[in-house]
C-alpha cells in the first residue's frame, strides 16, 4: 500500500542508514557533535546565513524564531491557512506571549499590499506588529509557492516597518524544484528560516533553523528551555546531510506523482474543487452525499 496521508510519512532508503549508522557523533550540547556541526553549517550556507541550529522538528524552529525575534504583547502578521496558527497548538501565546494577525488568502499566499495594511499602527491599546511569517510552500494552501519576487516585495515592506521575516520553509526544496531559483536567493530575502528534513526529503527527524550569528546563539538558548537540547544527534543529523545530498531533485518524481493524482479525481464524478496542483500536496472536495469513509471504500 503506497501510504498518501502526508510526505511526513518517508523512511530512510538504505543508503540513509548506512549515513547514519556511520556518522561521527558527540554530545552537541556542548557543540561536539562534529556531524552536528556540519549540517547546520551546510544548511546556512545554502542560505547565505550566519548559522544554524538542528531541532528535533520544524513547530519547533518556528516556536524558537518566534521567541527570538518577539517579545510579550508583540503580535506576529500571517496568513490564517499557516502552520504556526493552525498546527502549533497556539504555541505563538503559550511559548512568546505574542498574538496573531491574521490574513485571509485563497491559497495561503500574503502580498506585500497585504502585509502593509495589516500593520498596527502605535497605539497603547494594540499589540505592537514585530513579526511577518510565511510558509513556503502552504500546506493548507494546497502546496502553493511563493514568487520570489513576491518574497522581496514582503521584505521591502518589512524594512519599511521595521519588521522581521521568518520563512516556514516546511517545504522550501519543493518549492525550488517546483519554480527554479537558488536557496542563496531565497535566503537572502528573508531574516531566519526553517528548514524541514523529515518531509519530503526523507530524513527521519529534524529541522534546521538559519539566521544571524546573534540570532542563532539567542535561538540555542531558547531550544535548551523548550527541551531540545539533544546529544549524540550525529545519528540524525547525518540523515538530513543525506537527504541534502541525494534526494532534493528526486522531488521532481513526487510532483509529477501528485499532478498525475489530481488528474485521475479530476476525471472522478464525486470529486470538485481540486486546489492548484504546484508540488506533492492534493487537496479536493467530495461532491455529497460522498464522505470520506465512502471514498477510501471505493
Amino acid at each position: 500500500m503506497i501510504n498518501l496521508l502526508s510526505d511526513t510519512v518517508t523512511k530512510p532508503t538504505s543508503g540513509m542508514l548506512q549515513a547514519m549508522f556511520a556518522a561521527e557523533v558527540g554530545d552537541d550540547v556542548f557543540r561536539e557533535d562534529p556531524t552536528v556541526n556540519a549540517l547546520e553549517a551546510k544548511c546556512a550556507d545554502l542560505f547565505g546565513h550566519e548559522a544554524g541550529l538542528f531541532c528535533p522538528s520544524g513547530t519547533m524552529t518556528n516556536q524558537i524564531a518566534l521567541k527570538v525575534h518577539t517579545r510579550p504583547l508583540d503580535e506576529v502578521i500571517c496568513d490564517e491557512m499557516s502552520h504556526i496558527y493552525q498546527y502549533e497548538v497556539g504555541g505563538y501565546a503559550f511559548n512568546s506571549g505574542i498574538g496573531v494577525n491574521l490574513i485571509r488568502t485563497p491559497n495561503g499566499i500574503l502580498s506585500a499590499d497585504l502585509v502593509e495594511a495589516a500593520v498596527r499602527p502605535p497605539y497603547d491599546w494594540l499589540p505592537r506588529s514585530t513579526l511577518v511569517v510565511i510558509e513556503n510552500t502552504c500546506n493548507k494552501g494546497g502546496g502553493g509557492v511563493y514568487p520570489l519576487e513576491t518574497i522581496r516585495e514582503i521584505r521591502a515592506v518589512c524594512r519599511s516597518k521595521r519588521l522581521a521575516l521568518h520563512l516556514d520553509g516546511a517545504r522550501i526544496f519543493n518549492a525550488l524544484v517546483a519554480k527554479g531559483g537558488t536557496p542563496a536567493d531565497i535566503g537572502a530575502a528573508v531574516d531566519s528560516i526553517s528548514i524541514c528534513l523529515s518531509k519530503g526529503l526523507g530524513a527521519p527527524v529534524g529541522s534546521v533553523l538559519v539566521g544571524s550569528r546573534d540570532f542563532i546563539a539567542e535561538a540555542r538558548r531558547v531550544r535548551k528551555a523548550m527541551g531540545g537540547g539533544m546529544r549524540q544527534a550525529g545519528y540524525l543529523a547525518a540523515a538530513g546531510i543525506y537527504a541534502l545530498d541525494h534526494h532534493v531533485e528526486r522531488l521532481q518524481e513526487d510532483h509529477a506523482h501528485a499532478r498525475c493524482l489530481a488528474d485521475t479525481l479530476a476525471a472522478l464524478e464525486y470529486v470538485q474543487n481540486i486546489r492548484p496542483v504546484e508540488t506533492n500536496i492534493v487537496i479536493f472536495d467530495l461532491v455529497p452525499p460522498a464522505t470520506p469513509a465512502v471514498f477510501w471504500s471505493i
